[in-house]
């Protein structure tokens, strides 16, 4: 394979593609705010991409235009991305099927009963946790765990940013881990690796950051009068889906089972607890579907601008700049991270950022000798740091809509997303 030259004009896609989505949403976010907020979503990141596509084909003269489709095809083409556009397809179906059969809710409800008197707090962090490992998503969480954060600071005199901090960053943990969460499958899949893998690099890291979160949760709670969280009503059988599909992934089944028997289940507890029809079930298969449309269409963007900018040296002058800054896998490490959190903070997503960064990634792993699973673990840690973090995300407008309180207000209450940064960061300083 011959070595391509190195390019720093060959970058000028992803930096278009910067301008327009980063500029488009500065302008809609803090200059001329459309009814409802949500600035950085007006524009679909779709659209941005294929403005840097054609960018993209304009470039590299030296090729023609069948060969760049001809390059384009080899990258959508290759077997992560087709397996990871399979995967994004099953996820959605189960997602929508068991959230559409109450699942969610009779999940979040069943942890929410046996939590003690006195430590609501916390008790909203490990279930934050539990559930959005099981859902595979931290804004599903949060829809579903912020009003009743918010209800229980209201009864109890809770400080209300700290409690619905307390549920991002107990989504932000669950969605790091989660097997079928969107980021761990891009993660994985543009590594090569297995998400058990991913998983164990990855849990070694976000558990001391989830104790200690929990460490300073129950001293704030034991320092207060605490709270009880009260009663809740739940439905054992339309929980059991995301516990199965949970306990399932853990035990390392195939990902395509899991999500296909989940979806399954859930379609037929829904069925005998009546919270769903044949029709309503296969509805909201389809919908959950749907909801992934996007997301997949961003990985065949962005694996068709990546094999351009590789054609172009792209990637060969990201090479040369780590290498520059950087002389060892520690290096290496940190300069992964640092791709992907500008990415995450440019995009407002970790699942695209993840997507942009992985293929780039891939090439910094190979030449700075990082084992693919310890690249998967940093591409999803940094992402989901910042994307638990800036306050223009949808994890934290979707928070702070529910609560009623401005999503900044947010921001100094989140101690998990803090401890993981700390935590990731010393295990590439220590890391031998």
């Amino acid at each position: 394979m011959n070595k391509k030259k190195p390019n720093g004009l060959a970058l000028l896609p992803i930096i278009v593609f910067l301008v327009v989505y980063l500029g488009s949403g500065i302008y809609y976010e803090y200059v001329n705010p459309p009814e409802g907020g949500m600035g950085f979503y007006v524009m679909s990141v779709v659209v941005a991409f294929m403005v840097a596509l054609a960018v993209a084909f304009v470039q590299n003269p030296e090729l023609s235009f069948n060969e760049k489709i001809t390059a384009c095809a080899k990258g959508i083409g290759d077997d992560n991305i087709t397996i990871m556009l399979f995967i994004f397809l099953l996820a959605g179906a189960f997602s929508g099927v068991a959230s559409a059969s109450g699942g969610a809710e009779s999940t979040a409800n069943m942890l929410l009963d046996v939590v003690p008197d006195g430590f609501a707090i916390p008790g909203l962090f490990v279930i934050a946790c539990v559930i959005s490992m099981a859902m595979g998503t931290s804004v599903g969480t949060i829809t579903v765990l912020t009003p009743i954060a918010a209800s229980v600071a209201a009864s109890a005199e809770l400080n209300l940013p700290m409690c619905v901090a307390t549920i991002v960053g107990g989504a932000m943990f669950g969605d790091n881990l989660s097997f079928i969460s969107d980021t761990t499958i891009a993660a994985t899949k543009t590594q090569g690796i297995e998400m058990k893998e991913k998983f164990r690099a990855n849990f070694r890291i976000a558990l001391p950051a989830a104790i200690a979160t929990l460490i300073l949760l129950v001293i704030l709670c034991l320092r207060s009068s605490g709270a009880a969280i009260g009663h809740f009503d739940f439905n054992f059988l339309q929980a059991l889906p995301y516990f199965a599909v949970l306990i399932a992934a853990l035990a390392g089944v195939n990902v395509f089972i899991v999500l296909g028997c989940g979806a399954i289940l859930s379609m037929i507890m829904g069925l005998v607890t009546g919270s769903l029809s044949v029709s309503t079930a296969l509805s909201a298969m389809g919908d959950g579907t749907s909801g992934m449309f996007e997301t997949m269409i961003v990985a065949i963007l962005v694996a068709a601008i990546g094999a351009l900018m590789k054609e172009f040296g792209g990637f060969e002058f990201i090479l040369g700049l780590i290498h520059k800054g950087f002389k060892s896998r520690r290096g290496g490490e940190l300069g992964i991270g640092i791709l992907v959190s500008i990415m995450d903070i440019a995009t407002a997503n970790n699942t695209i950022a993840i997507v942009m960064a992985g293929p780039l990634a891939k090439n910094v792993s190979e030449e700075f000798d990082v084992p693919p699973a310890r690249t998967a673990s940093i591409l999803d840690i940094f992402s989901c740091i910042w994307q638990g973090i800036i306050p223009y995300g949808a994890q934290l407008l979707v928070a702070a809509g529910l609560a009623g309180i401005g999503s900044v207000a947010i921001v100094p209450f989140l101690f998990y997303q803090g401890f993981l940064l700390i935590a990731v960061l010393v295990s590439i300083i220590v890391k031998k």
